[in-house]
């Protein structure tokens, strides 16, 4: 399993020195937050590039800050809008191959859009197709406050969508929505792909890893016994820790747990 950390927990930190701060520190595998268009072209992508290249960063996955657009453009009744964000992602997604980068981040509709369960299910097959073309897998991520709260609705796009489509399990935004990650498990847990971690306690719902009390062992567990084998990204909030250096210490702290589990 490989451990990291995601550039978006740095922000307001511009992404290439985000990445920068963390391939400094050690930290091998990230997710890259992508906070502007620009950030893909141009002397910043070139950065990021070098930043890759010189501290031998694996980049597991994308996550895009157009994420709040995609109620609108996505999922709304609009087609020009919906094909402009499918031209806007098509960028992201040649992107990602160029880096080696096999996951994007879907977030989705927000729960005041009120879309059709069949319409959300059309578009997210329109973009996963897409994105095969370039050998990259969109993920839909458990979201608080989106349709992807709902573990019966992931799990009819489980159903529904058959081997055309992937989640992420984001375990803060688990916790936001009021359920437990295991849950989450249970129901989609053969198509999980990619993993948001954090750990918590009676107080705060997205802690560094050791600061907390979440049951990472009997995560670890459920995890091995659905061969689950792909990346763990530490993703926290800028108020959740006090120095970059705990982002460090966050993987090396997940890595050991992981380490003591496999004994």
């Amino acid at each position: 399993m490989d451990i990291g950390a995601s550039t978006a927990c740095l922000y307001p930190l511009e992404t290439e020195k985000a990445l920068y701060e963390l391939a400094v520190r050690g930290v091998r595998n990230v997710e890259i937050f992508i906070n502007s268009v620009d950030e893909l072209e141009g002397g910043i992508y070139a950065d990021m590039k070098k930043t890759i290249k010189e501290y031998g960063v694996s980049v597991k996955s994308f996550h895009p800050f157009s994420s709040p657009m995609e109620s609108v453009f996505l999922f709304g009744n609009y087609p020009r809008r919906t094909d402009y964000l499918i031209d806007m992602y098509k960028k992201y997604f040649e992107k990602l191959a160029e880096l080696g980068a096999e996951y994007f981040v879907l977030h989705g509709a927000i729960l005041s859009s009120h879309v059709e369960d069949d319409l959300y299910m059309e578009r997210y097959l329109r973009l996963y197709r897409i994105a095969k073309e370039f050998g990259v897998t969109v993920l839909q991520e458990n979201i608080c406050y989106c349709k992807s709260k709902d573990i019966d609705f992931l799990r009819k796009m489980s159903d529904q969508l058959g081997d055309e489509v992937r989640f992420v399990l984001d375990t803060k935004q688990a916790r936001r929505s009021g359920t437990d990650a295991f849950d989450y498990l249970d129901a989609i847990g053969d198509k999980v792909a990619h993993i948001h971690i954090s750990d918590c306690d009676e107080n705060c719902d997205c802690l560094p890893i050791g600061k907390g009390v979440f049951d990472f062992t009997k995560l670890f567990k459920r995890l091995d016994e659905l061969c689950y084998d792909n990346a763990m990204i530490v993703e926290l909030y800028r108020e959740n820790y006090t120095s970059y250096d705990e982002l460090r210490d966050s993987v090396a702290a997940l890595q050991s747990k992981l380490k003591d589990y496999r004994g």
